[in-house]
């Protein structure tokens, strides 16, 4: 599904509190929210939503590209808003990775403009069917000093790194020099370092990628503290058992059915059974690692201020197993069709009435749909 109007006139409204000299110019696209369609649709006669975005480097250079339909001038990267982009700052990351190659992970928000857009510029649509383009234009920062592009040939010849004061949009130049953007930007995931960064899969999984809640939780002035772990040679104190945990998403779609896959027979657990889309929490926090596990096996994008935790399952598979925190997370929002990424432990996605689950279901997986149903918050499972 598209962005929906109440989240356009959110990001409109919260831009008009800093800039209120530019309402008349936008009250056109706020009377155009008030009645039905799809204003990021180009069969919406009163105004079309675009997309872009301003990259900027560890130098404060913004990078620009050689649009093709421009005949050849210099742009920021972006576009149409696409019928996966749940969000109008989604559809800014993904013309980025899809124009230049850069990948989502390779980015982090401004601390200036968070997940608000920096710039609405509006200016006719010539040759176009409808009277007026609306670009959003929204603030990324690199994670790491550069980045290497790869441009999208059909549409960009080229880019390259211009001094922010010399940004070819004049109205996002004077925002960009007006704006604070001094601050440190903070990495979208702390999980993800510079050499990890190379082998990211090709793909933008935005939810992991760019925080949107960094306008409630801006960037520390120092740097957090390291992790305390223990010696390679120490032991946990005496009775202490360390758990596995494990993710797992509970979707439903607009029938009430809910997602699961089919593992694959030789896969290392589950094989054959029907399971939610799941995977193991690594040096991350728990809603991140649920956003990269649907990305990574179904192609799906979730968005983090959407995840509720719904339940908690806490299993032993054997008295001398490794004990498991299988934590079951509700996505109200999500962009993407089930895509089987992984065929190596998934064979297929399927819709299920939550009610009439396969008899093979994994045991935990079944039992949990069953309490979130309930609205039982916990159980546990294999403990006697």
């Amino acid at each position: 599904m598209p962005p929906p109007h109440s989240h356009i006139r959110e990001l409109v409204t919260a831009y008009l509190g800093r800039h209120p000299d530019e309402r008349p110019a936008l009250e056109p696209l706020l009377k155009t929210l008030d009645v039905p369609g799809e204003v990021t649709s180009r069969a919406t006669l009163a105004g079309h939503i675009t997309c872009s975005a301003a990259v900027i480097d560890h130098d404060g250079r913004v990078l620009h590209v050689r649009h093709n339909a421009s005949g050849g001038k210099w742009l920021l990267p972006g576009g149409d808003v696409g019928p996966g982009d749940a969000t109008l700052m989604a559809a800014a990351v993904r013309e980025v990775h899809q124009k230049t190659g850069i990948l989502p992970a390779a980015l982090c928000q401004s601390a200036a403009f968070c997940h608000e857009p920096a710039d609405i510029d509006v200016h006719p649509a010539k040759g176009e069917p409808f009277d007026k383009h609306y670009d959003f234009r929204f603030v990324f920062h690199l994670v790491r000093p550069s980045a290497e592009t790869n441009v999208q040939a059909e549409e960009v010849s080229g880019t390259d790194w211009l001094p922010m004061g010399q940004v070819t949009s004049l109205t996002m130049r004077s925002k960009l020099l007006g704006a604070d953007i001094s601050a440190a930007p903070e990495p979208v995931n702390a999980s993800v370092t510079p050499d990890m960064l190379d082998r990211l899969p090709q793909s933008p999984g935005l939810g992991d990628l760019i925080r949107r809640h960094a306008a409630q939780h801006p960037p520390a002035t120092t740097r957090p503290a390291a992790y305390h772990r223990l010696p390679a040679d120490a032991t946990p104190p005496a009775g202490t058992e360390l758990h596995v945990v494990g993710v797992h998403l509970f979707l439903q779609d607009a029938d009430g059915r809910v997602l699961l896959g089919l593992r694959h027979p030789d896969s290392a657990y589950a094989g054959r059974l029907w399971h939610s889309l799941a995977g193991h929490c690594e040096r991350e926090d728990a809603v991140s690692s649920l956003i990269r596990e649907a990305d990574e096996e179904a192609g799906l994008l979730l968005d983090r201020e959407a995840i509720d935790l719904v339940h908690l399952v806490h299993s032993q598979d054997s008295p001398t197993a490794s004990p498991r925190i299988q934590l079951f997370f509700r996505a109200r929002s999500w962009s993407g069709v089930p895509q089987v990424r992984e065929p190596d432990r998934c064979l297929e996605w399927r819709w299920f009435n939550p009610k009439d689950l396969p008899d093979n279901t994994v045991p935990y997986t079944q039992q949990a749909i069953e309490a979130i149903l309930a609205g039982r918050p916990y159980s546990d499972m294999g403990w006697t």
